[in-house]
């Protein structure tokens, strides 16, 4: 999808607020609120916009500890067994396969180190695992959703 200037002036503005009103919207970008709609459902059925979400504090809901775990395989392990066997934990929150001598990197929310290190051991524990590495997060200094440049 081929997406102009103004889509990507109306997707920054999502991206900071998607409560925003068409016409609120519109009022930014210079058009108008039945304009905004055509073209945000243009986006969504292009498959530009995915959805709408809400932004959390993870803090404020208890989730003390953060971390990054390596995941390191044994032989050939497929990103859908790995996605299978991870999916499970709702603390894990982000996963994905890397490059380099990782197979994945998982981030992982917990309420306090005990939590994280049962995590960590339940992942441990995955008959395709050879070995974890983790790193935990002291002080978060960029978090920002993705949106098109400028």
């Amino acid at each position: 999808m081929q997406l102009d200037r103004l889509d990507g002036e109306l997707i920054s503005l999502l991206v900071a607020d998607a409560r925003r009103s068409y016409a609120d919207l519109g009022g930014e970008v210079g058009l108008s609120a039945s304009a905004v709609k055509r073209r945000v459902d243009r986006l969504r059925a292009g498959g530009a916009i995915t959805g709408f979400t809400v932004r959390l504090d993870p803090g404020a809901l208890g989730w003390a500890v953060e971390g990054y775990v390596e995941l390191y395989c044994r032989m050939s392990t497929s990103p859908a067994t790995i996605r299978a066997a991870i999916e499970r934990f709702p603390e894990i929150v982000d996963a994905s396969t890397v490059s380099g001598e990782a197979d994945a990197i998982l981030r992982i929310l917990a309420a306090d180190m005990h939590h994280f290190e049962q995590v960590l051991e339940q992942i441990g524990a995955q008959p395709f695992v050879a070995r974890t590495k983790s790193v935990l997060v002291l002080s978060p200094l960029l978090r920002r959703p993705a949106a098109p440049t400028p």
